[in-house]
């Protein structure tokens, strides 16, 4: 039997402001992805999303971003050095260490968002800096990277456990990288296309790009976005799809 893990991106308010559907997510995947205070969240929010993953049994992992809440950090901030890279994603995975022990939970993995993700997965050196910040704060940390990106390539580089993922929600270039946001057609909405989308990714080991390019891919996870307004829609009905194929879903191993 396939196996596939869902996670979602959450963990996205920031004091009295509310985004996304938290709560209705946590339900629906198996491990999320928590923002740490530099593109979205805060220390609150940081806290009351571990507790919710934690009374779920939900695996949590670290979201850092550039540092650009006016942004929601989706803008590039060219000019970093590695170094600066390496100490950002350090300093936010640490951030959500220490709430994860005060609420007695665990950091288990790595993903970067927006802006910092989509530079990596086309440059080589921001995607290294990314990994090797990983790396010096815990090397057992497992790296979620878009499959077939930079990412993969900076997360071998550095000896990391790596989940390879596929985006439900979002379409592809011919070179398997995210379409950018700036684009029509970038975010789907469908819940039936995309639950339809995913079972053929997960079946066939693949994802097929918006001109019908298919890209082989290992697919360990599949990325539902937490703020896309039909977010609880879309993953009720690819969990239900994925049940119906006969295809698990489970969190990620610790994998190489």
């Amino acid at each position: 039997m396939k196996t596939v893990d869902l996670n979602s991106d959450l963990g996205e308010s920031f004091g009295p402001w509310v985004m996304g559907h938290d709560a209705e997510m946590i339900e629906l995947a198996t491990s999320v992805n928590i923002a740490c205070g530099y593109h979205a969240g805060d220390a609150d929010v940081m806290r009351k999303t571990v507790e919710l993953a934690k009374a779920r049994g939900v695996s949590i992992g670290a979201h850092p971003g550039y540092r650009d809440l006016h942004g929601f950090g989706r803008r590039p901030m060219p000019g970093l050095s590695s170094s600066e890279i390496e100490n950002l994603i350090a300093y936010q995975i640490g951030a959500l260490q220490a709430i994860a022990t005060a609420a007695g939970h665990k950091v288990t993995h790595v993903k970067a968002h927006g802006a910092i993700s989509n530079v990596a997965c086309e440059d080589d050196m921001t995607a290294q800096a990314i990994a090797d910040g990983i790396k010096a704060v815990d090397p057992n940390l497992i790296f979620v990277v878009l499959a077939n990106s930079k990412l993969v390539k900076a997360g071998e580089r550095a000896n990391l456990p790596m989940a390879h993922e596929a985006f439900a929600d979002r379409a592809y270039e011919d070179d398997g990288n995210l379409v950018s946001r700036r684009k029509p057609g970038a975010v789907l909405h469908d819940p039936k296309l995309i639950a339809e989308r995913v079972v053929r990714m997960v079946q066939d080991g693949a994802i097929v790009s918006v001109t019908g390019k298919v890209v082989k891919s290992r697919i360990d996870t599949i990325c539902i976005h937490g703020d896309n307004p039909e977010a609880v829609g879309i993953a009720r009905g690819v969990r239900q799809a994925l049940k119906d194929a006969r295809i698990e879903v489970a969190p990620f191993k610790r994998a190489a």
